[in-house]
């Protein structure tokens, strides 16, 4: 089996508890721990590119991911992503041909008890080794490619873009 490639960039997949007011600030990826603790059985590596919130993702930090991604010789690549501009960052990264590319995170912090972190990584990790080249979401139960997916805020989900089918 291939080897799958983990570019951390933040988000609250990532999100520690900071100060006593309850705060947050993005912490240390915890993608090591999950995919050892679920005593996966191939190869990866993981690299941080950032430690940030997505909605203070800039075009910029999106240019950097993917010209790391442009430049790994890795074809199938998981990025840990905040949930807020997710969308966004895969638009970014469509058209790298030969790379089958899965963005992920998670609603609520994977070092909380109930969360859908360890879910989404484990779709993800299903979906970069099953899926052809392209750009992908792995979010909510479900695989969407780039293009046809949107967060539903109000319902705190992603879903089929409205135009593309219903959700």
């Amino acid at each position: 089996m291939a080897r799958i490639k983990f570019f951390t960039t933040g988000g609250t997949i990532d999100k520690v508890y900071f100060d006593a007011a309850s705060a947050f600030e993005v912490g240390e990826s915890v993608i090591d721990h999950i995919l050892r603790e679920a005593l996966v059985d191939y190869e990866f590596e993981s690299v941080s590119l950032m430690r940030k919130d997505s909605l203070e993702m800039s075009d910029e930090d999106r240019s950097r991911i993917r010209a790391a991604i442009e430049a790994d010789a890795a074809t199938r690549i998981i990025v840990t992503h905040g949930t807020d501009t997710m969308v966004d960052t895969a638009l970014a990264l469509e058209g790298l041909d030969d790379k089958t590319i899965v963005l992920t995170g998670a609603l609520t912090p994977a070092r909380f008890r109930s969360t859908d972190a360890i879910f989404n990584v484990g779709m993800a990790v299903a979906a970069v080794q099953s899926l052809p080249a392209g750009v992908y979401v792995a979010m909510s139960g479900q695989v969407f490619a780039a293009g046809d997916v949107v967060k539903n805020r109000d319902r705190n989900r992603f879903e089929v873009l409205p135009e593309n089918g219903s959700a």
